[in-house]
């Protein structure tokens, strides 16, 4: 599994990392809710294990967030706060699972296998990026404009679902080699100008509304103009 916890006490956080990775998961840390919001947005997980109180935004402003988002990886939340009214507001706000502190890493354990086994036997369950009448549809990686379908290469779909997971956002070039290329960008290549050109001849050119746009000198933005 790849686990995403996101967690302000650096102590509790290390202890998490460490035992989730004895037991065979991927593992990546975010010590407040703004930079777990953007890896939660940016990166595929199996799991999302978050804290409630956390700097910069609260865990459940970040569990509605990605749930707005349409992200439906499973959220097992972690808080000192035990009372009903406190696992209620958690969810409503999006959580799959409550678990109070101080606890024992086999509940946790057993509650993210809990989580990850139900999540894999409902595997039906509708993941669909939309923005204006273009829609992603991440469980069966296809991607449809006003209801005819786009035929995209996998790099094409990678692209695609960065620039879609953060509509609204200028991403630079960096950015995109980083998230979706997984490598250091080379200010000496044009590829990624190359394959965005390839994306909006399959996107945007056939319609009206252009939703790929250049910010020159920063880099690409996705939005209804």
């Amino acid at each position: 599994m790849k686990v995403l916890v996101v967690e302000d006490e650096p102590k509790l956080a290390s202890f998490v990392k460490k035992g989730l990775e004895e037991q065979k998961c991927e593992v990546d840390l975010a010590y407040d809710g703004q930079i777990g919001r953007t890896m939660a947005l940016s990166n595929s997980y199996d799991i999302i294990v978050l804290d409630v109180n956390l700097p910069k935004m609260n865990g459940l402003d970040l569990a509605q967030t990605i749930r707005h988002e349409q992200v439906h990886t499973p959220i097992l939340m972690l808080t000192a706060m035990g009372s009903v009214e406190d696992k209620l507001s958690g969810f409503e706000a999006g959580a799959d699972d409550y678990l109070v502190k101080p606890f024992e890493f086999r509940e946790l354990m057993a509650r993210i296998r809990a989580l990850h086994k139900r999540s894999a036997d409902g595997g039906t369950t509708v993941n669909v990026l939309r923005v204006a009448d273009l829609e992603l549809d991440l469980n069966e990686k296809i991607a449809r404009r006003g209801g005819k379908r786009i035929e995209l290469t996998a790099k094409e779909f990678g692209l695609l679902e960065y620039l879609m997971r953060n509509r609204g956002r200028v991403v630079s070039r960096v950015d995109i080699a980083e998230k979706v290329w997984d490598i250091h960008f080379d200010t000496g290549t044009n590829v990624i100008d190359v394959y965005v050109n390839f994306l909006r001849k399959k996107v945007d050119k056939e319609f009206p509304t252009k939703l790929i746009h250049t910010v020159i000198g920063m880099g690409y933005i996705m939005k209804e103009e």
